[in-house]
Order: structure tokens, then sequence, then C-alpha cells
């Protein structure tokens, strides 16, 4: 393989190797500070990142709010003190070396006050941040006035044009790269346009040239960008090293950090990973942000799968086919269905999914008692974790919600990611991974159960294995 050479990101020449931040306390201080110690560009997760006690035990973020804007005020705070805490240990495990980054999503609660929050009480710890999960106008102002580079996270040239067109090209000295995520193969949330296909899968190579192509069309040849979603060995990739076609390319890598001895994820969760077979990771759209999103396939994904299957149209009133009445709730509410549709709803009834739930596209879907429960306990403690919130039809805006019913298809994501990533459930929990995740056992590097340091992975990666 072409030997990799280092390249200049955020102020200081580094490998072109980047750990990709991954949601609620999945890379943190610990990783990040590993992987810019190994002379790389460590990223720690800015996203409700944990806090300590004196003992060194995880904060617990529970909620004592009796409203959705005072337990959104709480996470807001909860928010800022961990990712001030995670800089911190970053900066001190990184031992002075490589760079570190935070990663936030636009689309999170409060990423404006949290982005502040934190820049403002870790001032000199982060050298970058990566941001995406919408369109991030602001960050560049954000970012610029603390002195902070940031990368944007896109899935297309026409999303960085609108970026740059809009807002970016006031601070151009401040835009450190741009991260291409490939819509079809990076795990958590993805961005795929509606005109793109989530079953045909498009070669990132020509939508990367593309974006290269625009850049260059901005004076930003030689900002990087950075590769990110089904990179596992750089050899796999050689021809993209030294291409004057893409220009200065680093390669950041999701998946492959998850399993390290500085991961902070439990033991059950890295048992599961080196499990995983191809297909195993599904690209779904049950997340309450809207966006598509990939997981590992297990009891919590056929869930909400099996919600979205059990599920009729309705009318409030016999229109057209909708000429069968049905009974639903405590006091027997009449809709009306399809006669096929009350065929099925009164099988799925028989087989205990008793409980009918109205959706905000005027369909039913059918659950059981307990996790109909559920749904609606989920909903009434939202802690407004989101901008916008399908699930629970929270926003952020004044009027405190989307406008919309409740959407009992999707789940309080919140919730779930804090379970994952502080239990040993690995089965009714989400678990987000890249498309990749099944190599774990067929690379020969992990062979007899072997779980390397973050150093030890950089120079794996680095040989182009």
């Amino acid at each position: 393989m072409k030997a990799l050479q280092p390249i200049l990101i955020s102020g200081r020449e580094v490998w072109p190797l980047v750990e990709g931040g991954k949601g609620i306390a999945v890379s943190n201080g610990e990783s990040s500070g590993a992987w810019a110690e190994a002379d790389g560009v460590g990223t720690f997760s800015g996203v409700n990142a944990d806090s300590y006690d004196l003992e060194g035990r995880p904060i617990p973020q529970t909620y004592s709010g009796r409203t959705r804007r005072e337990r959104h005020e709480e996470l807001i705070a909860y928010a800022i003190k961990g990712g001030i805490t995670q800089a911190r240990i970053a900066h001190e495990r990184s031992n002075g070396g490589g760079r570190i980054h935070m990663n936030v999503l636009w689309e999170m609660g409060g990423s404006e006050r949290v982005l502040h929050g934190v820049l403002e009480g870790a001032k000199g710890l982060i050298h970058g941040v990566t941001c995406g999960a919408g369109m991030p106008y602001k960050i560049a102002e954000i970012c610029a006035r603390y002195g902070v580079h940031y990368y944007p996270i896109v899935s297309s040239s026409r999303a960085f044009k609108a970026l740059w067109k809009r807002a970016y090209h006031r601070f151009s000295e401040w835009l450190g790269g741009v991260v291409y995520e490939d819509p079809w193969l990076a795990g958590g949330h993805n961005g795929l346009s509606n005109s793109e296909n989530p079953e045909r899968p498009e070669s990132p190579y020509p939508r990367v040239v593309e974006l290269r192509r625009t850049m260059v069309e901005y004076g930003l040849g030689n900002t990087p960008i950075f590769m990110a979603g089904g990179v596992w060995y750089l050899r796999e990739w050689e021809d993209w090293l030294g291409n004057p076609e893409l220009g200065p390319i680093a390669f950041q890598f999701g998946t492959r950090p998850l399993l390290t001895q500085e991961s902070p994820i439990s033991e059950a969760w890295k048992r599961k990973l080196v499990t995983l077979e191809e297909g195993d990771v599904y690209l779904n759209r049950f997340s309450p942000t809207g966006f598509y999103s990939s997981a590992v396939r297990n009891p919590f994904l056929e869930e909400l799968k099996g919600r979205s299957d059990r599920q009729v149209a309705y009318t409030g009133e016999p229109v057209g086919e909708h000429d069968t009445a049905f009974a639903t709730g405590a006091r027997g509410r009449l809709v009306y269905l399809t006669h096929s549709d009350r065929d099925h709803a009164e099988a799925w009834v028989a087989a205990g999914f008793t409980e009918a739930l109205r959706t905000p596209d005027s369909t039913l879907i059918f659950v059981t008692p307990s996790a109909a429960d559920q749904i609606r306990t989920d909903q009434i403690d939202c802690m407004g974790c989101l901008s916008a919130c399908a699930f629970s039809n929270w926003a952020q805006t004044e009027a405190g919600t989307t406008g919309k019913k409740a959407d009992p298809r999707s789940f309080c994501i919140q919730k779930t990611l804090q379970a994952i990533s502080h239990s040993d459930d690995v089965n009714q929990q989400l678990m987000f991974a890249g498309h990749n995740a099944y190599r774990f056992t067929t690379d020969p590097f992990y062979r007899n159960g072997f779980v390397p340091t973050v150093r030890e992975l950089v120079e794996r990666v680095r040989t182009g294995d």
C-alpha cells in the first residue's frame, strides 16, 4: 500500500485518521484522547456527554422538572457540564498529541446553547467541531467566535453548496474540512435525501469528486475532505491516496474504535459486535428525528418494525372503501377501515395486540397493552433532547410542539441511547453501527477475542489493514 502521509488538520500535521464521534457516551474523553495521543484526530461526542461524581462514577441524567420545558433546561445543563468534562479528559489523555474534536448534532435540543457553553468552558482544549444531522448554518459563526475549526458533515455536494452560500463563505478561514458521510454505509443517522433510493447505494468516489470540484470553485482545493462510512481497511481505499481528483483526504472510522480497550461501551456490546453477520445492520426510518439511521437488528428494532407492519389506514366517517366500522379504545369509538384491513386488525387483536394507537398519518398501529403504556409514559416524560421530536411532538419553539400528533411508531431516542451506553442491555435498546460491523468476525486482527488498544488499532490501520 502507498505510504500514508500526515496532513494539516485543525492547525497541526497529524495522521489522516479520524475517530468518528458516536452518540451519547460512546466516544468519550478516554477514547478520543487515546486516538489523539496516537497522533490522529480524536472525536468525543458532545451529545449529552457524561460527567462524574467524586468517585468517578457517571452521574445519572435524571429529570425532576414538571414540564417538558423545565426538563429541557436540565438536559442542556447536563450536556454543557458533560461536554466540558469530556474535553478535559481528552486533553489530559492526549498528552499533547494529535487533535481533539467534538461532535454535535445540529438537530439535538439546545445545540447552539450547548456549543457556546462547552466551547466557553473548555477554551483551548477543543481544536475542532464536527456537526451534522441537519443543515448547521450557524456552526461557522459559533466556532469562529471561539477560534475553533468547524467540520460540517454532508452527504452531497449540493448540501455543502447550500451551507457555503448561506453562511460558510463569511468564515472560510475556520473551515477545517468537510466530512463526507456516506448515507448508505455510515452508522447512526444518515443523510439520505428524498431523491436518493435507500435500496440503491451509490459509489462514494464520484460523489466525493463532485464535492471536491465544488470546493475548488470556492478556493478550498487544499481543505481536507474526511471520508466517513464504510472505511475498514485503508488498502481498499489506496487509489484515494495522493489522488489529484480528490485532493487532501482523511479517513474517519466510526465502527472499528468501538472494539478497543479504551472504548467505554459495555462488554456485552463488545461481545455482540464480534457475532454480527453481513446484513445484521439495518437501514431504517424509525428515528424520531425523521432521518434514516443504521443500527443492529435486534428485538428492539424488530418491535418497531412490528408496530409499522401492524398498521392500517382509517377514516372518522365512512368514505369510499373505508366503510367497515371498527371499535377502538376503552369507549369503543368507531373508526372506518376497508373490509380487508378490518380482518387484519381483528387478527392482530386476537394475537394480543389489543391497543390501537393513532398516528399523525391517519393510521392505526396495533400493540400490546404493556407496549402502549410504555409508549405513553415515554411520550409524557419527554425532556426535549431534539429540536423537534416526531415521537413526543416536542419542539424547542415558543409553542413547544411540532403541531402534529405524537407518533407511536417511533421511540424516545434519549432514553434508549442512555440505556445502552450505561448497561449491558444490547437486545431491548437501539445499537447504532456502520454496515461494515460484520467484518469484526472476518478480520484476523480480532482473532481469538483480541481487543486492541487505540494505539494498536491506529498502527494497524496505518499498515493498510
